[in-house]
């Protein structure tokens, strides 16, 4: 289940960036993930609620993520194609020499944070 060791890199990623920003607490973490990166979404989603605990500034954030679905071009004839993980040979002229475009991404596109300031009301 490498979908832990996700979790804890991309959680000391967020914790990092919250602390360098004077944060207080960060709320929501969005990620971009391949479909090609082979994570299984329950257990991204179980792993985050159990490590997320381990630092004050994320026991309560919230993950959001974006799928990526594979698109390829074929090396033989330059077609530009979407298909799942398991396809990858050309439609159009049947080659499975093709290069892959998209589908590996596991991205941090954002997180969102509340700092001490955000508290202060009329002031």
């Amino acid at each position: 289940m490498h979908e832990i060791g996700i979790v804890n890199g991309i959680l000391k990623t967020v914790i990092d960036t919250a602390r360098e920003a004077g944060a207080s607490r960060v709320v929501s973490v969005k990620l971009r993930i391949g479909d090609m990166c082979e994570v299984v979404p329950e257990s991204l989603d179980f792993a985050w609620e159990v490590f997320r605990e381990d630092d004050p500034l994320t026991g309560e954030s919230e993950l959001e993520v974006e799928d990526v679905h594979p698109r390829s071009r074929c090396l033989a004839c330059g077609d530009e194609f979407d298909h799942d993980r398991f396809h990858l040979r050309c439609p159009a002229c049947g080659s499975p020499q093709t290069r892959l475009l998209q589908g590996r991404e596991l991205d941090i596109v954002s997180m969102e944070v509340e700092t001490d300031d955000d508290f202060q009301l009329g002031t």
